[in-house]
């Protein structure tokens, strides 16, 4: 099966049904569609206007416009999901934590606490794991709190039918036995997502100029970059952010044509990197449908997530409270490094 006949056939809406899934800090939609292909409903929260309306545009679900804190009144639904703003534990955010006015996690502890849900998780950059290490032992356990059980492991997405290697951290909450995904059998390379578009180009395309070209060569050698930063089609791609798509830097992803130019990626070449099929559509203006392209967690991670999550809930056992309290501390699962 091709990569197109693999995302377009695993990512397709299902009739919306129970469980209800609130979906907080939800982007574009990346982890609703995974979940609602997997027969999930679910029920979005974002503050960003653009990303509301390509929730809506694409999803069965809902997604209401909101400024999400810790006083923000949630619904009851078995199921919480969500990516709490990552750059306040990114190296491009400069990792202040805690202390960033950006931090989400107040308001997720918040809908775990309101909804009591029968199993949630949060996605977030492996930064948290590392040099703000000590907050995240504060989240889980607050969430341990709660009586849950918490288990977080390090997925690369390439592992799972996305052309493209992208280290996430996944944080699961549950009260039985769950399992994290198994890796697929197959990978994908960069040319199996955009090798028919590569070599295309018309009057908007966007050529790096001879100055450019030169800025690059620069931060390459400054950078010690031993393999240029171009993208390569014979194998995935490397990590599709904001910075690499929207901005115009030494960093950005383009395309090397037949002819010697380099052009900067379209947005339908930056969504099939990330997984998405070609039928989602992105609103707003081009920047905005790259950032949110860029802030997105790959549906296809997405939907082996939920794969997982519908297994659970199938599940008849369960922990009792006493059992719960048992298996307090964290247990973090085999780190899966990138390719």
């Amino acid at each position: 099966m091709t990569y197109l006949d693999s995302i377009h056939q695993s990512l397709r809406l299902q009739a919306s049904a129970s469980p209800l899934v609130l979906d907080l800090f939800a982007g574009c939609g990346g982890l609703a569609l995974g979940f609602e292909a997997q027969g999930f409903e679910t029920y979005g929260f974002e503050m960003n206007a653009d990303c509301c309306a390509t929730y809506q545009h694409n999803l069965k679900g809902d997604c209401v416009q909101a400024k999400l804190g810790s006083d923000f009144q949630f619904p009851s639904a078995q199921v919480v999901i969500g990516g709490p703003p990552c750059q306040p534990f990114s190296v491009g955010g400069h990792q202040k934590g805690i202390r960033d006015s950006r931090d989400g996690f107040p308001a997720f502890i918040a809908a775990v606490e309101q909804a009591k849900p029968d199993i949630w998780m949060f996605e977030n950059v492996k930064g948290l794991m590392y040099r703000n290490k000590p907050y995240l032992d504060a989240i889980i356990s607050e969430l341990e709190d709660l009586d849950y059980i918490v288990e977080y492991k390090l997925l690369n997405a390439v592992q799972y039918g996305v052309p493209q290697n992208r280290e996430r951290m996944i944080v699961v909450g549950h009260r039985g036995d769950f399992l994290f995904p198994e890796p697929a059998v197959v990978r994908y390379s960069a040319r199996d997502a955009v090798g028919d578009l590569a070599c295309q180009h018309d009057e908007k395309s966007k050529f790096l100029t001879a100055s450019m070209d030169a800025y690059v060569a620069r931060y390459e050698t400054a950078s010690k970059c031993i393999t240029p930063r171009d993208l390569h089609l014979d194998r995935p791609a490397r990590t599709v952010t904001c910075r690499n798509l929207a901005g115009a830097t030494g960093d950005m992803h383009r395309v090397v044509l037949p002819d010697g130019r380099r052009r900067r990626l379209t947005v339908r070449e930056g969504a099939r990197l990330q997984s998405f099929p070609d039928w989602f559509e992105f609103q707003g203006k081009e920047e905005s449908q790259f950032n949110q392209i860029g802030n997105a967690v790959p549906p296809m991670l997405a939907y082996a997530i939920a794969a997982e999550f519908r297994r659970y809930l199938d599940s008849k056992f369960r922990f009792s409270p006493s059992e719960i309290q048992q298996r307090k501390n964290p247990k973090q699962l085999e780190l899966l490094s990138s390719v």
